[in-house]
């Protein structure tokens, strides 16, 4: 069935937080495959996956996802489960829809008039695009980073504030406030300063202003939509760190272009590419391999994936 940018009235059922466990990733415990002719060089510094880190228990359940605009697919057959306590990276060229099946994780798509979505996402067992859904519930429990830090015209302190106080969190604000700004590594930065306006701060000090925002409502998943693309290398470094910090509490998934965050951060990685079969005016972006980042970044299986990752083409 479509699900096109309806909001519904009825809230997120209570249940939603009952985490499942479905069967582990087909073929994810198997060896690597043999290498091949067209084995990827080792340029990067891959981050390995913990040997000790267990099963992998699913968050999200994609099957068969296709997002068109004005009739018009734009991404299609995502079929992908991305664990919990992971930091996930989704890579690809631009326009191969990264970006456009991120938004689906919490409905922003749903903004976009013109947007409809096909096949089903599951998150802890229930289908976001369900009829009881409530979409500002979704966006409470999977919080969002957007490229460019979007602080409000407010204090530090406001900024943080405010989303607890729309959904009517209960609790000291100002112990809120500064767990947030502490998980957001950002907290010994600005305590002095918390009723200055947020203009005042750094580029990298807004962006970590706005995970601390996304994190302040104490969500289950953090979205990033390419968070450091417009950074510094001092402050992507801290972002970074950040993340891999704080996936201890929360699931990541992440967008990037660039190719060593992928590889520094990452515990899996999903690559998308752009399907030109039908023609330039028809390219739809597709999912071609999903593995652990070690795997993707040093022995791919699709050769697609390896011609990306080592700069042949996008």
């Amino acid at each position: 069935m479509s699900r096109s940018g309806e909001e519904d009235d009825n809230p997120m059922p209570e249940d939603l937080t009952e985490t499942r466990t479905p069967p582990a990733d087909a073929g994810a415990d198997a060896p690597p495959p043999a290498a091949s002719s067209h084995a990827v060089e080792q340029h990067l510094e891959v981050k390995p996956r913990d040997a000790d880190a267990g099963p992998r228990t699913h968050i999200f359940e994609a099957s068969d996802v296709e997002v068109a605009y004005g009739g018009k697919p734009a991404v299609s057959e995502v079929n992908i489960g991305l664990a919990e306590h992971e930091i996930t990276a989704l890579i690809g060229p631009s326009g191969c829809g990264k970006s456009t099946f991120l938004r689906c994780l919490n409905r922003m798509n749903d903004l976009i008039p013109s947007a409809s979505v096909t096949g089903s996402i599951v998150y802890h067992g229930q289908d976001l695009y369900a009829k009881d859904i409530d979409p500002v519930s979704v966006r409470k429990r999977i919080g969002m980073v957007f490229q460019k830090p979007n602080p409000f015209p407010k204090s530090i302190y406001e900024n943080i504030a405010f989303g607890p106080r729309v959904i009517g969190m209960k609790g000291n604000m100002d112990e809120i406030v500064e767990t947030a700004l502490r998980r957001a590594a950002l907290w010994d930065e600005v305590k002095d300063r918390l009723k200055t306006n947020a203009f005042g701060m750094s580029g990298g000090q807004q962006q970590r202003l706005c995970i601390a925002r996304a994190l302040s409502t104490q969500p289950d998943v953090l979205l990033m939509d390419e968070p450091c693309s417009a950074l510094d290398p001092i402050s992507t470094g801290k972002i970074e760190e950040l993340m891999i910090e704080i996936k201890q509490e929360y699931s990541i998934v992440i967008v990037t272009h660039n190719m060593q965050q992928a590889a520094r951060v990452s515990d899996w990685t999903a690559f998308f590419n752009v399907d030109l079969s039908a023609g330039e005016a028809n390219r739809v972006g597709r999912l071609v391999e999903y593995n652990p980042t070690e795997r993707i970044f040093t022995n791919p299986e699709d050769e697609r994936t390896e011609q990306y990752v080592t700069g042949k083409f996008g």
